[in-house]
């Protein structure tokens, strides 16, 4: 379930970080435009709905450096 008081500060500390990055004239390490957010957003996206499907594959385990 998603915990509103702490999507809610997330995004509040984004926001005055954003800011700060802004009012100091230094780039944010993150992407600039929509698409990379955007893409971002993806990429969460589908690793939430793979966890949801139950289907996975444990590579580091494979490698022998998995926990």
């Amino acid at each position: 379930m998603v915990d509103v008081a702490l999507s809610t500060l997330a995004l509040l500390t984004g926001l005055l970080t954003g800011a700060a990055f802004a009012a100091l004239e230094v780039p944010i390490p993150a992407p600039p435009e929509l698409p990379g957010v955007l893409g971002i957003v993806g990429i969460y996206a589908g690793y939430k709905l793979i966890q949801w499907s139950g289907v996975s594959y444990d590579l580091l385990g494979l490698l022998g450096i998995g926990g």
